[in-house]
């Protein structure tokens, strides 16, 4: 572990390439047949459970609460009647095989063997050392499970805990700017890096009239204009929601040191590429559609 500084914004530049690949589990039609097998047959009945699994058994309420921009009565449908189809433990062993297969087919069998795979597991899980458990309550229930001995696997548990330790302080910056669920995922779209509006009503059960609603809101505040772009307050709030989130999550990063982040983010890096270039991810997930 290196002693030198982190640059700016290193932590959350190597989140993202960690998160990026580890994002590819939702879209992958491995998980969709592995939760099928269980009984488990709704697209947004297999995405509850296999993020809320850790967690346990938990009701409607525990996981619009985690979730934070879901639409409740969506999350009710499927929770917790789902856990009377399969066990949490059942949903998490069957998550584990449909992310081995899908990064055998997303990177390839040199790619899953590699000595660059193994260092980017240790490196990963070096990190998670100085996460911290308070307050976070998906990233505490993910910290419980045990640590896959398999390094690409290793390297996805690994990244599942830096995603939901960033996650969980994410929330608590949302919820000191004042934005709820949908106000969070209509700033973020009109940054141009979230998800289209398609793409929220799909996944998260929102409306269109939910969406002006919110968006009626957001001009309300002066942080959105009325051709749904972000005014510049909006883009400050945008900025300090990033950077507090940052300061949030710091301490994995700095635990790591500047040569294991960058390496770290190298290898992330190179992996959500090929992950991308194999077809990952919807053409038209990404952006203000």
């Amino acid at each position: 572990m290196t002693t030198a500084a982190l640059e700016p914004r290193a932590g959350r530049r190597c989140h993202h390439m960690l998160n990026s690949l580890h994002a590819t589990s939702y879209f992958a039609p491995e998980l969709g047949k592995e939760l099928g097998a269980l009984g488990i047959t709704h697209p947004k009945a297999v995405n509850f459970a296999v993020r809320s699994a850790a967690l346990g058994p938990v009701g409607a309420g525990a996981v619009t609460a985690t979730f934070y921009n879901y639409k409740h009565e969506l999350v009710a449908r499927h929770v917790p009647a789902v856990w009377a189809i399969a066990s949490p433990e059942a949903v998490l062993t069957a998550r584990a095989r449909a992310v081995d297969a899908a990064l055998r087919r997303l990177l390839g069998e040199d790619c899953v063997a590699s000595p660059e795979m193994a260092d980017a597991a240790r490196l990963a899980l070096r990190a998670t050392e100085a996460c911290s458990r308070n307050a976070r309550p998906l990233y505490s229930a993910h910290a419980d499970l045990p640590v896959p001995k398999e390094p690409h696997l290793a390297y996805f548990h690994a990244t599942t805990l830096l995603r939901e330790h960033r996650g969980d302080g994410h929330l608590a910056v949302l919820m000191a700017a004042g934005l709820d669920g949908l106000e969070a995922v209509v700033t973020h779209t009109a940054t141009g890096k979230g998800m289209t509006p398609k793409w929220v009503f799909t996944t998260r059960g929102w409306s269109q009239e939910d969406w002006d609603a919110a968006s009626g809101r957001l001009r309300e505040r002066g942080l959105l204009d009325e051709t749904g772009d972000l005014t510049p307050e909006g883009v400050a709030l945008r900025e300090e929601i990033e950077s507090e989130t940052d300061r949030l999550d710091q301490a994995p990063y700095e635990h790591l040191g500047a040569e294991g982040v960058a390496r770290l983010t190298e290898l992330g890096g190179e992996f959500a590429r090929a992950a991308v270039v194999a077809g990952a991810f919807p053409a038209d997930l990404i952006g203000k559609g």
